[in-house]
């Protein structure tokens, strides 16, 4: 395996096909690596998440020049002064991340990073820290074994310290959908859809669809997001700057999903989320409270799981986050880790 390393973005710029190709093979196929989405974290530095770093993607390719495995790095300081290699897309608002490789390919591949991070053409590193990738992930037990192998420090947090990612699986069926869950949830579903359906005021949901439409939309997240005191304090100018990046690229490849309730023609509730690989991955939200009679946003999640079941995907991933909704509509808990190395011989 030879392996080249990429410090700046024009060589990573003109790889997108060929990332994303490998990607889709990869043990962890999920929307927080795609090439398009990692380029605008950094292009952004995560919304103000970073302010300094360096570029360090090692690219592994086989004996024909074949693409056979990625880890996106890049090198920065953490408030110890300790230099340190992180994933791109770090871990505020990128919920899954990984070394990109085929599980085929992978032991060879983190093998080889090793090798090079302890040779003398890898930076002064101290440590390697990389956020929230499956708990079930090929990778965490190869990182680890390959630590060991140098004699580096590896730990990772206990289950107690994991995030829940609940996900539910998607039977392609609604009302087969419903009878899996909760019976008292399923009432709550039904008679909220029925009480919208039957309101006096007119009740509708759509996606965004039309590009004419979605610079509105952005804002309109915006608006209903920030009624939430903490999402407002996350709304930061520099993150809704990186976040209408995140959702135009999406928009842009196809792997948007910005839907929106509205009530008597007033926004009233919004998800976003991505339509990616065959499942609703759901990354924000926002809920305008002067409508609560309504319980807009148990209303618009329930038009998505039937719209998503309607539309075959296999699964609704809720992402990061225990919140106690999620687990009402059928979420069933994952977990993802963090993995810190610190190299001890140097």
């Amino acid at each position: 395996m030879q392996l080249s390393i990429l410090r700046d973005t024009q060589p990573w710029q003109t790889m997108a096909d060929e990332w994303n190709a490998l990607l889709k093979d990869s043990a962890s196929h999920v929307p927080f690596l795609r090439h398009e989405y990692l380029f605008s974290w950094w292009t952004n530095l995560g919304g103000g998440e970073w302010y300094t770093g360096e570029l360090y993607i090692i690219v592994g390719r086989d004996e024909d020049g074949q693409l056979v495995g990625i880890a996106p790095f890049f090198l920065t300081q953490t408030d110890d002064k300790k230099s340190t290699l992180m994933l791109l897309g770090s871990h505020e608002i990128s919920d899954y991340l990984d070394i990109i490789a085929r599980p085929a390919d992978l032991p060879a591949f983190i093998e080889a990073i090793f090798d090079h991070l302890d040779s003398p053409e890898a930076p002064a590193w101290q440590i390697l820290d990389i956020y929230n990738v499956f708990e079930s992930s090929p990778s965490t037990p190869l990182l680890k074994q390959a630590a060991s192998h140098k004699g580096w420090e590896c730990s990772s947090f206990s289950r107690e310290d994991m995030q829940h990612c609940p996900i539910v699986a998607l039977p392609g069926d609604w009302d087969t959908y419903l009878a899996d869950i909760d019976k008292k949830q399923r009432h709550e579903i039904r008679r909220k859809i029925r009480r919208a359906q039957e309101s006096e005021v007119a009740v509708r949901w759509y996606i965004v669809q039309d590009e004419d439409l979605l610079d509105n939309g952005i804002e309109e997240l915006f608006r209903l997001m920030a009624q939430d005191d903490a999402k407002r304090a996350f709304l930061t100018e520099a993150m809704r700057q990186q976040m209408r990046a995140i959702i135009k690229i999406a928009f842009e490849h196809g792997w948007l999903q910005l839907a929106f309730l509205e009530v008597g023609g007033e926004k009233a509730a919004v998800y976003l989320n991505f339509d990616y690989d065959n499942r609703i991955w759901v990354y924000n939200s926002g809920i305008d409270t002067n409508f609560g009679a309504y319980s807009p946003g148990w209303v618009l999640v329930s038009y998505l799981l039937q719209w998503a079941n309607e539309h075959g995907r296999q699964a609704f991933d809720f992402m990061r986050g225990s919140e106690d909704y999620k687990y009402r509509f059928g979420g069933v808990d994952r977990f993802i880790i963090r993995v810190k190395i610190e190299r001890m011989n140097r």
